[in-house]
């Protein structure tokens, strides 16, 4: 009765938090908008304010380019194997943790998230020395091992908070009805995770694709988006191409993100 209340008594934000809020947003996607706009720029090397003139030269100029196209490629085949392992993996380890307790459940939970949770340059380097003592070279597979380690807990995280919500009568009435472990699993729990494996691995896969500092340490001789990024801060050509790169990078991961968000918005209906 009395959270009925203060919810009807609570009108929203004021407006100072909303305006507090406009300009977090505002200083955290302004260095965006400002690639956006100079990769339609005229110039190739200054960046003048505002910018002499617009064009689409630049999208043409990278285009023609094969090395972008070669490391556009690269990028997507890792995120894409990357994600396919976190997807299996992090649905295993989300079906093993989700219902039943035992001794040592939240140790392996923290094993889960730590690396998503250090720092990049930490999980690389302890990527780089696992690589190194098995005898591996870092290389195109290395990549999908390393980036699969943090797109597994994104997978997880949404794949178990969903499993949490499942009642256990459902699973239990279906084994009553004579159907086997599998057959649950294919008609029971998967329909009421297939939205949370789908969001998780969208989120994975953006994840994946712009990720730098795991990529720099596995990578090897191979060169995704990422490190063509890295390289061409050393030896830049038309910088407007670099932005060029930078938009299609940004639109390629802003609609996973987008799809996921509209996957795992809350229902508006939910409860009326």
């Amino acid at each position: 009765m009395r959270s009925e209340r203060r919810r009807r008594d609570w009108n929203g934000p004021s407006t100072g938090a909303k305006l507090a809020a406009a300009l977090g947003l505002l200083f955290l996607h302004a260095p965006v908008w400002v690639i956006v706009l100079y990769a339609f720029t005229t110039e190739d090397r200054t960046y003048r304010f505002p910018p002499p003139g617009l064009t689409l030269r630049w999208f043409e100029v990278a285009f023609a380019r094969p090395d972008i196209w070669a490391a556009m490629k690269l990028s997507l085949q890792v995120a894409g194997l990357a994600t396919l392992a976190a997807l299996v993996l992090g649905t295993l380890a989300a079906l093993a943790l989700a219902k039943r307790p035992f001794r040592g459940k939240d140790q392996i939970t923290l094993l889960f998230v730590l690396p998503i949770a250090l720092p990049g340059i930490l999980t690389g380097l302890a990527l780089l020395t696992g690589i190194r003592k098995a005898g591996f070279e870092p290389g195109f597979w290395t990549i999908v091992a390393g980036h699969a380690t943090f797109c597994l807990v994104i997978v997880y995280n949404n794949v178990i908070a969903r499993l949490r919500r499942l009642p256990d009568s459902w699973v239990e009435a279906s084994m009553d009805l004579g159907a086997d472990g599998f057959q649950t699993f294919r008609h029971v729990v998967l329909p009421q995770i297939a939205t949370a494996l789908l969001a998780g691995g969208m989120l994975a896969f953006a994840l994946s694709f712009d990720e730098i500092i795991v990529t720099l340490f596995t990578a090897g001789h191979e060169e995704t988006l990422p490190i063509w990024f890295y390289n061409e801060l050393f030896r830049p050509r038309e910088r407007p191409v670099t932005n060029v790169v930078a938009v299609i990078v940004i639109l390629v991961t802003l609609v996973p993100i987008l799809l996921a968000y509209w996957l795992t918005r809350p229902d508006e209906h939910a409860g009326s």
